[in-house]
This record gives C-alpha cells, sequence and structure tokens, in this order.
C-alpha cells in the first residue's frame, strides 16, 4: 500500500513524524518531485490569480502524485495547534480546496486536528489517517506513532542546531543526526536571521536557493528552527504582541527574539504576496526592527519574481551590513587610538 504526500506547506513542519508513523504501519510513503516550474505552473492553473504562491505550489505537488500513479493522497487539516491558535485559513481548509479543483478519481485521505474544540485530539487525527488504509489495531497505531515521534523529535534537535530541511529529514528518516556549526563571532562574516515559514525559505525553486546564496555573500544565516519555543515567546514580548497564529513562532516569535539579539547583524523576511497574515506580521516586525535599529529587508515573492532583482537586493542589504561594521570597527580603533 502505498501513500502520497505532496512536498508542500505543513510537509517541512511535520514529514519526518507521517514518514515513520506510515512505514511503521507497512504503508509506503511516496514524496512528489521537488518543486518545478511546471509544478508551479499546474497548480496555479487550476485556482484563481489571488491565492497565494504555497498553496498553488502544493496543488502542483498533488498533481505531480497523481501523474506518479498514486491514488491515496495524504492531506491532513491542520485547524488548531492550541486552544484559540490558529492556521491560517487555507491551510484550514486544505483539503476543501484540493477536492473541488483536482477532479480525478483519487482518494483523498484528510484528517482533521483542532486543538481548540472540546474532546479533539491528536490520537482521534491519527485514527483519522489509517481507518481508511484498512487499520484499526489502535496498539499498533500508539506504536507507530511513539516511533513517529522519535524521528520528530530527532528532526526538530537537528533544525535546533542549524541544519536546514531538507538535509534534517534526511538524516532523521534514516535514523542519523548531523548538526551545523557556525561562528557567530567570525569577524570575515556577518550574522543574519531569515525569517518565513519553513515551505518559504526551504523550497529552493521558492526561495530561489536564498540559503545558499547568502553563504556566499558572506553570511551567516539564522531560521527560527534554531529558537526553543521560550525564546519564541520573548519575541513576542519584545514586539509587544501575543500568538494568535499557529505559524507566528516561526514569523512574529522568531523576529522579536533575533531584532534583540546583540549577534544578530540584521534580519530578511520573507512573505508571499497576498498572504493577509504575514502582511499583519511584517508591518510589527518593520516598525520594530526601527526602534531596535536594526536594518530589515522586506523580500515579497510570487510565481513571477525574478532571481534577478532578487539577489541584487539581497546583495545591496548585505554590503550594508559589511560597511556598517567595518565602519563601526573604524571608528572604535580611532576611539581607542585617541584615549591611548
Amino acid at each position: 500500500m502505498k501513500i502520497g504526500i505532496p512536498r508542500g506547506l505543513i510537509y517541512y513542519t511535520y514529514y519526518p513524524f507521517w514518514h515513520a508513523f506510515f512505514t511503521e504501519l507497512g504503508v509506503e510513503v511516496v514524496l512528489s518531485d521537488k518543486t518545478t516550474k511546471q509544478i508551479v505552473s499546474n497548480g496555479s492553473a487550476l485556482v484563481v490569480t489571488e491565492t497565494c504562491l504555497p498553496v498553488k505550489v502544493y496543488i502542483g505537488h498533488v498533481l505531480n502524485l497523481l501523474d506518479k500513479g498514486l491514488d491515496i493522497i495524504y492531506c491532513p487539516s491542520i485547524q488548531s495547534i492550541e486552544p484559540k491558535i490558529y492556521n491560517c485559513s487555507k491551510i484550514r481548509g486544505l483539503p476543501d480546496l484540493i477536492r473541488n479543483v483536482i477532479k480525478r478519481n483519487y482518494l483523498l485521505i484528510e484528517p482533521t486536528f483542532d486543538m481548540s474544540e472540546k474532546g479533539q485530539s491528536f490520537e482521534n487525527c491519527l485514527y483519522e489517517s489509517v481507518i481508511p488504509l484498512g487499520i484499526k489495531d489502535k496498539k499498533k497505531i500508539k506504536k507507530a506513532a511513539e516511533i513517529g515521534w522519535r524521528c520528530q523529535s530527532s528532526y526538530e534537535k537537528m533544525l535546533h542546531f542549524g541544519l536546514e530541511a531538507e538535509r534534517a529529514i534526511k538524516m532523521a528518516i534514516q535514523g542519523k543526526e548531523e548538526f551545523q556549526t557556525k561562528n557567530p563571532l567570525d569577524k570575515e562574516k556577518i550574522n543574519v536571521a531569515l525569517i518565513s515559514h519553513g515551505y518559504n525559505i526551504f523550497d529552493e525553486h521558492i526561495s530561489m536557493k536564498v540559503i545558499s546564496k547568502m553563504k556566499k555573500m558572506g553570511a551567516n544565516v539564522y531560521f527560527a528552527g534554531e529558537l526553543s519555543k521560550k525564546e519564541a515567546q520573548e519575541g513576542f514580548k519584545n514586539l509587544d504582541t501575543t500568538l494568535y497564529w499557529a505559524n507566528e513562532y516561526e514569523m512574529t516569535g522568531a523576529a522579536g527574539f533575533y531584532l534583540n539579539d546583540p549577534k544578530i547583524d540584521g534580519v530578511i523576511t520573507i512573505t508571499s504576496f497576498g498572504c493577509g497574515p504575514d502582511s499583519i506580521m511584517i508591518e510589527r516586525m518593520t516598525r520594530y526592527a526601527k526602534k531596535f535599529k536594526k536594518p530589515l529587508l522586506n523580500l515579497t515573492i510570487d510565481e513571477h519574481t525574478g532571481e534577478a532583482g532578487f539577489i541584487t537586493r539581497l546583495e545591496a542589504f548585505t554590503d550594508m551590513i559589511f560597511r556598517t561594521k567595518r565602519a563601526s570597527k573604524l571608528a572604535l580603533n580611532k576611539n581607542q587610538a585617541i584615549n591611548i
């Protein structure tokens, strides 16, 4: 038995768990191919123009799985991760959208997870995930969940130590661990926090390989996944706000922490054009960046974003930070010389 999982949206948050969980139950997990221009185009053709890029990409990945011959697609509806803390409407209604725009013969497994509803639990979500596959043994499901959480924990640990998501996923499902080393005190480098959702920065086609580009420009790149929940909560306090959206930990929380982190020289945010929740978060980040006197660059992307202009803005931003650090160093040396 095979089940297809699209390589988009919440894939970057939960895939290690799903892979270990289904594999333990004897179900082969098949991923869609990495994002390409054709996948984006195929997904975009089925929805209205105003739909955000990540959703267009996700639909393209569902089509990619169906073209591979998969007839079972896993698409959970993650409504709320904590009481009264909700996902954006597009993620909440993702299964409904898929059913309405892709008219083919396939089974869409669409369990619901909603911590804002009484009586809801993750255990219920897991049962809904496997009952359509004919799996009803609760002991086996519980054991598979435990194995899934171990794999997920390993993945999150590697993210915390700076490993990029795709590499961390590969290591986690192989039962291995690998860690990224950075030297924030390296005077030849700058330290930049990259603030965005995982599906925007770890998908190399969408982000135009922003991480590798930043590294080539001489930057240590820091992500939301490197922060603990406590540090993200501290970030909310720094921006004088509270948690509302489920994915605000990786946006507002991370931005608030890194804007107040003395080792970070600048912050780059990447948002999808037309994303309502992100537009509200970015406005607050921009306002507070001035308060913390920290340079911030906001990059907005959609399926028409050109790589040349994208690179030019990155280069200008990193050059500005390097010049500022050199000027600060020269001023410090001059003051020390005067004092002597």
